[in-house]
């Protein structure tokens, strides 16, 4: 029998990715893949085309639609490969071949995501932070009106920096939402097409969702594989080939975890207060300064370095200590970086900047 971790023990898991996730999604998880749904058969081994798996891909798909108040001109599939899979995937599916797309480079994924469109086309970069180590999000700029399409990424989870607004588009608008996904209040139907990997705010690794209008597929002009073709996954109800099944089914329960919750506009309130907190702390703390420009600050992702770098292990030992995991920064960035995604408690914030304000009583 597996012993519960009681207060003192408990980890404040402040992981980039894969980040934490409620308690009682993990419980069900883990109940399921023990005896799933009174079938006597655990979730890992039952057959995706069963009903009571189906229900479950149905669900995945229906609750994604009512958090982010898409109608049925949007359908959503779930894939694997990651996010990562996704930045050739749009292009395969939207990027014609005598055009081009456009692009922000606002970070590493952005970067890739680039990179991997090239592959399939031509492209233009209308904007780029990566002078100033993406320390900021561009906004002087305008969408072009003759691209096939244009590309951003939402949130950056490696330098803490995240759009709070998204530029008028006259052509088809794709995001990547994967670190920042139904964490705060948007209108999405201004976007194409939204693709995140799970494992920030939706589930484990190993799924991927895609959130798509269906009247800008086909038209690329391009002899796509199957298992790249969106079409072939939509017209497949995300069963074209066996489906990630475990991942999908603690997306399904995060979800509807949110739903319960109060759904996205509770997540940002939640998100806002953590936010808040820590960054409140790490102004006034004389022993810290942020990475970014203050108004392209993470809600999801926050970035912060030592104005001493000698006292970083020490400060280290101290979140040990506390039982704070996961807060080591990018090398690319170096410093900490405090993940808050919706399942982190602000009871987990609390923590972290009582270990800073102590810190700073010894050390400064």
């Amino acid at each position: 029998m597996v012993k519960p971790i009681t207060m003192s023990q408990k980890v404040h898991n402040f992981s980039a990715g894969p980040g934490i996730l409620p308690d009682e999604v993990i419980q069900q998880a883990a109940q399921a893949v023990l005896n799933f749904n009174s079938t006597g058969l655990s979730l890992l081994e039952i057959s995706h085309r069963s009903k009571e798996y189906v229900a479950v891909m149905d669900e995945a798909r229906d609750i994604v639609k009512r958090l982010l108040g898409l109608g049925d001109d949007y359908d959503v599939i779930y894939l694997g490969g990651g996010a990562s899979l996704q930045f050739a995937m749009v292009a395969y599916n939207l990027l014609t071949v005598d055009n081009y797309a456009a692009y922000t480079n606002t970070g590493v994924w952005a970067k890739k995501a680039i990179k991997e469109a090239k592959m399939m086309g031509k492209v233009t970069v209308v904007a780029s932070s990566e002078d100033k180590n993406y320390n900021f999000i561009p906004k002087d700029y305008t969408v072009p009106n003759d691209a096939d399409y244009f590309h951003c990424t939402s949130n950056n989870t490696i330098y803490g920096t995240q759009m709070k607004a998204f530029p008028k588009s006259a052509v088809p608008l794709v995001c990547d939402m994967s670190s920042d996904i139904f964490s705060r209040v948007l209108d999405f139907t201004q976007f194409d097409l939204i693709y995140a990997g799970a494992q920030k705010n939706m589930g484990p690794a190993g799924a991927t969702m895609v959130a798509v209008k269906k009247s800008i597929l086909g038209k690329s002009g391009r002899i796509i594989p199957s298992m790249l073709d969106y079409n072939i996954h939509i017209e497949g109800e995300s069963m074209y080939n066996t489906p990630p099944v475990f991942p999908v089914y603690c997306v399904m329960l995060t979800l509807q975890w949110v739903e319960k919750m109060g759904g996205i506009a509770a997540m940002e309130k939640r998100n806002n207060a953590k936010a808040e907190l820590l960054y409140n702390e790490i102004d006034r703390n004389s022993l810290f300064v942020g990475t970014t420009a203050k108004e392209d600050r993470s809600y999801m992702n926050l970035c912060f370095v030592m104005k001493d770098e000698s006292k970083e292990e020490a400060f280290s030992q101290a979140l040990k200590v506390a039982n704070i995991s996961g807060l080591k920064g990018h090398r690319s960035v170096g410093g900490f970086r405090a993940s808050i995604y919706n399942a982190l408690p602000i009871e987990s914030v609390q923590v972290l900047v009582d270990v800073m304000k102590q810190f700073e009583q010894t050390h400064a």
